[in-house]
């Protein structure tokens, strides 16, 4: 008996020390532990008219069998592609090339189909002569142009900064508004976005397709914590 109130002694002192030596707000769930903060959303926007577009031109071609449809088909479009680089066509690649059966107007097979289409970029300026040169060279399918500007990576990095500016500026707002200061960044969360076009205003070339681009908005957002102090 002697033992076990002994044994219980010891227990009842180390559980006594452990209380005394544990530093006031060490533990998680010390209300004074805790941190007030507040919680943002920033936008940033970024304008600039694109620079670069990319056509897709294409042949269609029919005949009575697959093999002649295909032949004639890669013979046309090679000229296409030639017309394409020669006029300022850049990274000219094969979108899509497709062979199927023709029907006439009663349902009936008539033929067959044979279609290749090809992308080529250049600039905003360019793009009514790429245009021109590939249906001069046999194009009877043209696609685009789809709009875009060369130095895209370093318009969304301004507009990401527009967006922690901003975050931080409504985050001033609120904290003001509650009597409270700002304090560090504790988190903060990056959502990107695609460039948006806005209203028509530049043109191409006047002796050739019209190719015409306004203005395109990039826009970034973060999601930001601030301390409140």
């Amino acid at each position: 008996m002697k033992r076990i109130a002994l044994a219980a002694g010891v227990l009842l002192t180390a559980a006594a020390l452990a209380g005394v030596l544990r530093p006031q707000g060490a533990g998680a769930e010390d209300p004074a532990a805790a941190t007030d903060t507040v919680s943002v959303t920033g936008t940033g926007v970024v304008t600039a008219v694109p620079d670069r577009a990319e056509i897709s031109a294409g042949v269609e071609t029919r005949a009575p069998t697959a093999k002649a449809a295909l032949s004639a088909n890669g013979a046309a479009m090679q000229k296409v592609i030639a017309a394409l680089r020669a006029n300022g066509g850049k990274d000219v690649t094969t979108q899509t090339v497709s062979l199927s059966t023709a029907f006439d107007q009663n349902g009936q097979p008539n033929g067959f189909v044979a279609s290749n289409v090809a992308s080529a970029e250049t600039t905003l300026d360019g793009a009514g002569a790429l245009i021109d040169a590939a249906v001069a060279a046999g194009a009877n399918t043209i696609y685009g142009p789809s709009l875009s500007r060369s130095d895209a990576d370093e318009l969304y990095r301004q507009a990401l900064a527009k967006a922690v500016d901003d975050a931080k500026e409504r985050a001033a707002v609120l904290a003001k508004a509650a009597g409270r200061s700002l304090g560090g960044v504790t988190a903060i969360v990056e959502s990107g976005s695609a460039p948006i076009p806005f209203a028509a205003k530049a043109s191409a070339a006047q002796d050739s397709t019209p190719v015409v681009s306004g203005p395109q908005e990039t826009e970034a957002s973060v999601s930001v914590t601030y301390e409140l102090q």
